[in-house]
């Protein structure tokens, strides 16, 4: 539960008041299909709603679901509340700079890494983004996403960069990150850029809130073999489950369903246990930038 309106963002009051619509429906005994039905709305509606996915949310809509919950006046003035703040203020990356960048998955994210408490990233392809450089950021975005406008590369580049600030914010995100061997090999921009790179990420490690692993190639077959993802740890972790991001060239998407969840966080420990120790992996970085 939020206990400060005045300084929540609209992305925190988003999920923690999908959260509790959710945990409000359940404990009446309704199902979606049973809500959308007596309000007349579509399904998608009230899923966004529950999902914290919608940029602002109507107290109207707010005050519709509290009647058919059986809320209680104390609750219902909280929820209205979180729902105002979406639409009094605005998160920094709705901004005019930052928005045609941003598909509606990649929003969903941008709300979760804003709020999340810890976040715990495995690649294998490339640095974590929030590891990255402004140089390095740029080559991906030329190479791997063909077609971009010069304008569009400029605006993906000061949207990661200011994605970062969630590592040096008052509360600091705690950032754990794990990445293949491969990456600190992978030339992208080339040997100047990639030392650069490498000399950034052992630089971040230095901080408190951040560790940095990687998976040897002598470690064999692993459980991230599948692909790079994120998941997600809020402060509040009982009105805020832990939540997995996904990604690939065309979609982005989350997954809140408990047993996908349970499956990637055993999966980041696994490989936490298998890569080499914090300072083994800075020993490692170091290596690959005489090497470049």
């Amino acid at each position: 539960m939020i206990t400060d309106l005045e300084s929540a963002t609209p992305a925190l009051c988003r999920l923690q008041l999908g959260s509790e619509l959710r945990q409000l429906r359940l404990k009446a005994g309704l199902t979606s299909t049973q809500v959308v039905r007596k309000l007349l709305w579509s399904p998608s509606k009230l899923t966004r709603l529950e999902t914290g996915e919608n940029a602002t949310v109507e107290t109207s809509d707010i005050m519709a679901l509290c009647q058919i919950y059986a809320v209680e006046p104390e609750t219902a003035e909280l929820l209205k509340g979180y729902a105002a703040v979406t639409k009094t203020r605005r998160d920094w990356w709705q901004s005019a700079l930052h928005r045609p960048v941003i598909t509606p998955g990649f929003k969903a994210f941008l709300g979760m890494e804003a709020t999340a408490s810890a976040l715990h990233n495995y690649e294998s392809e490339y640095v974590p983004g929030l590891l990255q450089t402004e140089a390095y950021v740029r080559v991906i975005h030329q190479r791997a996403y063909d077609g971009l406008s010069e304008d569009e590369i400029n605006r993906m580049v000061a949207l990661r960069m200011t994605r970062q600030q969630v590592l040096r914010r008052d509360q600091p995100l705690k950032f754990a990150a794990i990445m293949s061997e491969a990456v600190l090999y992978r030339q992208v921009g080339g040997p100047a850029i990639m030392r650069a790179q490498l000399a950034h990420v052992v630089e971040a490690a230095s901080s408190p809130n951040v560790r940095v692993q990687v998976v040897p190639f002598k470690a064999g077959a692993h459980r991230g073999m599948s692909g790079a993802f994120v998941t997600f740890q809020f402060r509040d972790k009982v009105a805020l489950k832990p939540i997995v991001y996904l990604e690939n060239l065309t979609d982005h998407w989350v997954t809140r369903h408990e047993a996908d969840v349970e499956m990637y966080e055993e999966a980041f420990t696994d490989l936490q246990a298998l890569a080499l120790s914090p300072q083994e992996s800075l020993s490692m970085i170091k290596k690959a930038m005489k090497e470049h």
